[in-house]
This record gives structure tokens, sequence and C-alpha cells, in this order.
């Protein structure tokens, strides 16, 4: 098969790539999602990106594969991202069809593209049950069981960033109390840590990478953020294992940058969590394709023709 676009639709970032059959990434470009544009100034944004992508390739691209926050009505590729609010009930895969003469398109959950990404070439290769997870803006995820990815009723199962971790919690954007996404997003760490004094007076200027940085420094209040937000996903993934019987959950996105400040937390908490003797055994790790997993399995979404990622007619 010839090689296909790739786009990858976040909170965070906006990246578009072609990808060849063999998953590797042709040329890609990558913008910061904008937040200050109503619903057809984005689509404009994610046109003139693909535009500039196809225009450094001499190829023909024989499909579209797209992952995009969620959630989403699937296979129809509507979608209504919690945190691209311009976006309500976007008719993504319709747009796209129409920009690219036709073209066939193919949408689902960007967290799902992430988890298809690293099961096809990454940290889960070759294993058959594997939870991959985004932490960045929002935190999302997908499901590979027996070798095949799980899309659920709707297309949005593996949604572990709204499973609830602690019923006390904080409010989420979801309408919840106590979700995952609620404690461990990127934006909900720093408003934490700034609520316990971190950097006062520069509130509107301050980033969970900026949280990051101090916590490499030392800075008490940045780690406390960052072991809570550990904590949070080691109960998260300790339950998620012991429903699903799990071999590998691989964690990506921006947060999972900060590395051993969030990572040891984590484990520390699954392992507390995790007591049947087949949880024991899961290896939890950084994704292997780093910010590239999810070009890669939305592209895997098309380039794949023996269903295991895509199941819809």
């Amino acid at each position: 098969m010839g090689p296909v676009l790739a786009l990858d639709v976040g909170g965070t970032k906006i990246a578009a790539g072609i990808v060849d059959s063999g998953g590797r990434i042709l040329v890609s470009s990558r913008i910061q999602t904008p937040t200050d544009l109503d619903a057809e100034g984005l689509w404009s944004t994610i046109a003139s990106v693909i535009g500039e992508t196809l225009a450094r390739t001499p190829e023909s691209i024989t499909g579209v594969g797209v992952g995009c926050g969620g959630p989403m009505l699937w296979p129809d590729g509507v979608v209504s991202p919690l945190n691209i609010p311009a976006w309500d009930g976007f008719p993504l895969r319709d747009r796209l069809e129409e920009l690219l003469d036709g073209i066939p398109v193919r949408v689902h959950n960007d967290a799902i593209a992430f988890a298809v990404g690293e099961h096809w070439r990454g940290a889960g290769r070759g294993r058959d049950n594997v939870l991959g997870m985004v932490v960045s803006t929002g935190v999302g995820g997908g499901l590979v069981l027996g070798g095949r990815l799980i899309d659920g009723a709707s297309g949005n199962a593996g949604h572990i960033g709204h499973v609830v971790v602690d019923p006390d919690g904080p409010p989420c954007t979801c309408g919840g109390r106590g979700c995952l996404e609620a404690i461990a997003r990127g934006p909900a760490i720093a408003a934490w840590a700034l609520e316990q004094g971190w950097r006062p007076g520069v509130a509107a200027s301050t980033t969970a990478r900026d949280l990051s940085d101090d916590a490499s420094r030392g800075h008490p209040i940045a780690k406390a953020a960052l072991v809570r937000a550990g904590r949070a996903l080691g109960i998260a993934i300790a339950g998620a294992t012991h429903l699903l019987d799990l071999e590998v959950v691989t964690v990506g996105g921006g947060l999972a940058q900060a590395g051993p400040l969030l990572f040891d937390p984590l484990d520390e908490a699954f392992r507390l969590h995790a007591r049947m003797h087949y949880a024991r055994s899961v290896r939890v790790v950084p994704a292997a394709l780093g910010q590239e997993a999810g070009l890669v399995g939305a592209a895997a979404l098309v380039l794949t023709e023996d269903g295991r990622y895509w199941s819809a007619g």
C-alpha cells in the first residue's frame, strides 16, 4: 500500500505526517493547537498544515488516518473534543474527504491512535494485551486485547481518563468529580500546584512543562504535584489491569516527559494496589515512539488491512 496522510489533533498540538507502509514517518509538520479560534478558524489552520505536509512529498497518498480528541461519534468522525471546545459536533471526516477529493478517511480517538501506534511499532509490539495512555492536556487511553483494538459500543473504549480515582476529588470537565483526568492532566496539575503556592503571582503563564522543570530542580510543591498525579495514574492503571488482565501499559504525552518524577510515584501506587498475582507481572513503561506514536497509530488505522485496528464498515 502507498503512503498515507496521518493527523494527530489534540488539545496541545496538531501534527500531520506522511507515513509509509512500514510505519516510518517520511515528512511531518507540527503546530501548537490554537485556543482563540472558532470552529472554522481551527479547520482552516488544520487544512493549512495538511497542505504544507502534502507539498513536501512527491507521492500520492492512498488514505487518511486521524486521531482526534474525544468523545466523538464513531465511525462517522463527528468530533466534540472536551479540550477543543471550539469543535462541538464538528464533521471532521466529511470535511477531510471534501478537502482531499474523496480519499478514504478513518477517524478515531487520539488516545486510541496512540495505543495503536505503540502496539504496532512501539512498546507493546509483540504483545496481545496492551493499554496505551496519553497524559497531556487531557488523559485518554486505548485498548488492544487479544491482538485487536477494542472499540466498544460507541468507539470510546479505553477512556481511562474518566475512571474515578477519588470520589471526593476535584470536578472534571466531563461533569463528574474525581476523575483521573481532573487530577493528572497537565493543566490540572499546574492549577493544583499554584493553589499550594507554586510560582505565586504568575498563574497566567505557567504550564505543566514549567512545573516539571521546577520539580527537576527540587521545588517541593512542583515535586508534590507530580507525586499526586503519579499516584492517581498508578491507582487507575491497577484497576484497569485487574479488570483486563494486561501485559503492557505504555504511557505517553507531554507529561510523561517528566520521567522518574512522575513514573516513580506511579509505579509505587501501582504496586501497592495491583495485588492479584496476574497483575504484578504487568510492565508499565514510557511510550517507545514518544511524540510520534499518535501519527504512527493514525496511519495504522488505514495501513493494516487485516482488521485488527479498524473493524467499522
